[in-house]
């Protein structure tokens, strides 16, 4: 694995797979055959699949994606997003970062032409030719650690918005979700912070625009909320369903704690203590 450095301010390696490598048969149970483990986007008669796939092609416009030569992913997780641009978007060539051993593999074992992976992170990665457009959706959340003081916070968004800076090229494009906290100082049980996401935080609403200062222009920025709710709602009602077979791979404790993951962030989001950001950035 490429992340063999000095320590770095987000998420190890193992805190990762600890998450991510439970199992992919486990996921596909309850978040989608295609593998998506994100907020959806809904418009009207949306079911979950539909809306997953709306996701992508907004984070792939608001991108400036379509038809590019060389597109990179920042957490591409099962790779639904880099088939995604090959097969429809008329995309050249993907390449895809993850921490996930499990995740690369999968992606691995039927990669369409054109998608590249890499277990890497993406303080390591290195390219011979700029991308057109950069997309990270759902990886922000495990760029710093909790605990980790305000400047060291904002330095460590500072770096990742400098890295994309000379990923692109001139007037390139970046399109970032991420779940943030509402206000400073907001409780997170521990369940989420030391067994379920651990070594991660998530920014406050302000962090990342600030953070993009001097590099990027905001494009758009839109908080959607209620549609995390009711993702969460819709994977926490698929899981319940799929109870007996979940425990069959992963036991009762990993179903109890990821059940009860869900409904605590579902509160998160009905309560107004998070909210989901979808974020559009052009390179200056």
């Amino acid at each position: 694995m490429s992340d063999t450095l000095a320590p770095r301010p987000g998420a190890s390696p193992d805190a990762i797979m600890a998450h991510y490598d439970t199992g992919n048969e486990f996921f596909r149970l309850w978040i989608g055959g295609d593998l998506i483990y994100s907020c959806a986007l809904f418009e009207e008669g949306d079911d979950l699949a539909r809306a997953q796939i709306r996701k992508l092609d907004h984070h792939i416009e608001a991108a400036g994606a379509p038809g590019a030569e060389r597109v990179l992913e920042i957490g591409c997780g099962w790779g639904a997003l880099m088939r995604r641009l090959v097969t429809q978007w008329n995309v050249k060539h993907v390449v895809g970062l993850t921490l996930s051993p499990a995740q690369a593999r999968w992606i691995n074992e039927h990669p369409p032409p054109g998608v590249e992976v890499r277990i890497e992170n993406w303080r390591n990665h290195e390219t011979e030719a700029p991308y057109n457009a950069v997309i990270s959706i759902g990886a922000f959340e495990h760029f710093v650690h909790r605990g980790l003081g305000a400047a060291a916070k904002m330095a460590a968004y500072r770096e990742f918005f400098g890295f994309c800076h000379r990923m692109l090229v001139d007037e390139g494009r970046l399109s970032l979700q991420t779940i943030a906290y509402v206000k400073p100082s907001t409780y997170v049980p521990a369940l989420i912070t030391d067994k379920i996401f651990p070594e991660s935080e998530l920014p406050l609403i302000s962090e990342p625009i600030a953070a993009a200062e001097g590099m990027f222009e905001l494009l758009a920025l839109r908080n959607d909320s209620d549609h995390y709710y009711r993702t969460l709602r819709i994977w926490d009602a698929n899981l319940a369903a799929c109870h007996d077979r979940a425990v069959a791979l992963v036991g009762e404790p990993t179903v109890k704690d990821f059940r009860q993951y869900l409904r605590i962030s579902a509160s998160g989001f009905k309560r107004g203590h998070i909210c989901l950001l979808r974020m559009s950035f052009r390179k200056r």
